[in-house]
């Protein structure tokens, strides 16, 4: 038996993070529910805070050297009333917590790039491949073109067209007291569970007559409108039926350990480490580094490749300035900048800048030769620096 049912409904994303009904925010099962809630949160909002907010830029490989080129009107205005970053946020938020991002295109560009995607939340979707066929998408119940669908993934597996969450690749990965072929069947089939159950009081009826109260459920339910039918009937809403909540509970995850599932290291969220195992760094910028190396990278690599195939056209390609995250204090930023100069790496004008400061000018060299004794440039050095 193959891992994943190839002709059925992958089926519809489950938000693994919503409190189930009539239970309270916190969770129906005490202070350890609550603290899973805190620490799964704390992660999110971390990934999404950082990857959104770097800078992102466009660049043209031009003999052998990337030149910076303007940014498509996507990442300018990627939707109506919608900023780039928070594009990113809402796009981020979702791969973290469904592994799977989705958008309407709403707009193209004369090379019939996405000019416009307008974003909605991953558990409005549902997945369907048959045997031999394409992949199939529905957003609400209504199947969208597939050539009109934004769709981004993480952590993949083979034969399945779409990305796990965090929770569900981890229970995949080490099949812990749950089967994991179970777990990831039923991950996309409704949490393991129907999304409600639309019973007949009084009498058995025929699949036919089920299907057709089925639809004129569907139909009258989707947008939050009212049902009205016989007396006869009775619609009971699924409880909670969250699988990687069932994976949490049955290993005990701590806070440790869902920091671990989502890739962040506990200390940056405020998560107690063990003494014995605790990793020091000489300046924030190391601990930065680590932070972007091991934790930040790769999804970022992932959505820079991404942008880079749909977005704008070869040899063009997106990079994230990661260097952003990277921030040094003024005295080290000081003296790399001045270390740059002096082995020729970087002119004193493209230093200035790095300080948001403007290029020196005449007066300005004529200056610094009375007070130091610098020569000033001559016209057409490439470094500027005093020889």
């Amino acid at each position: 038996m193959s891992l994943f049912r190839r002709s059925a409904d992958i089926g519809a994303f489950v938000d693994p993070y919503r409190p189930p009904p009539n239970s309270s925010r916190l969770g129906a099962t005490g202070t350890g529910s609550a603290l899973r809630v805190s620490a799964v949160w704390a992660c999110l909002r971390l990934r999404a805070d950082l990857i959104s907010t770097l800078p992102v830029d466009v660049f043209r490989t031009v003999e052998d050297r990337s030149v910076e080129v303007p940014k498509p009107s996507m990442m300018i205005n990627p939707a109506a009333g919608t900023l780039w970053n928070e594009w990113l946020y809402a796009t981020q938020l979702d791969l973290d917590r469904y592994g799977n991002a989705f958008g309407t295109i709403v707009a193209r560009d004369g090379a019939g790039r996405p000019a416009q995607i307008e974003l909605s939340d991953a558990s409005e979707w549902s997945v369907r491949r048959t045997v031999g066929g394409p992949v199939e998408y529905r957003h609400r119940g209504q199947l969208v073109t597939t050539a009109d669908v934004w769709h981004e993934r993480q952590f993949v597996v083979a034969g399945l067209p779409v990305g796990l969450s965090p929770i569900a690749y981890a229970a995949y990965s080490v099949q812990h007291n749950l089967s994991a072929q179970q777990f990831a069947l039923t991950w996309f089939d409704s949490g393991a569970s129907p999304a409600g159950t639309l019973k007949n009081k009084a009498k058995i009826i025929e699949a036919d007559h089920a299907a057709t109260m089925k639809e004129r459920f569907r139909v009258a339910t989707q947008n939050r409108d009212i049902f009205v039918t016989g007396s006869d009937w009775e619609y009971t809403p699924a409880a909670s039926a969250a699988s990687d909540a069932k994976f949490l509970d049955s290993i005990r995850a701590t806070s440790s350990d869902i920091c671990r599932f989502f890739g962040v290291p506990g200390d940056v969220i405020d998560v107690a480490s063990d003494a014995k195992s605790a990793v020091t760094y000489a300046n924030v910028t190391q601990r930065n580094l680590q932070l972007l190396t091991l934790n930040l990278g790769p999804a970022i690599t992932r959505r820079e490749l991404a942008f880079s195939a749909r977005l704008v056209a070869a040899p063009r390609f997106v990079k994230f300035n990661v260097e952003a995250l990277l921030r040094m204090d003024a005295k080290s930023k000081v003296e790399l900048i001045a270390s740059s100069i002096t082995t020729r790496i970087m002119t004193p004008d493209e230093g200035r800048a790095l300080l948001d400061r403007a290029p020196l000018t005449g007066a300005d060299y004529d200056q610094f030769e009375t007070l130091f004794g610098a020569t000033k440039p001559t016209p057409g050095s490439k470094t500027g620096a005093t020889p």
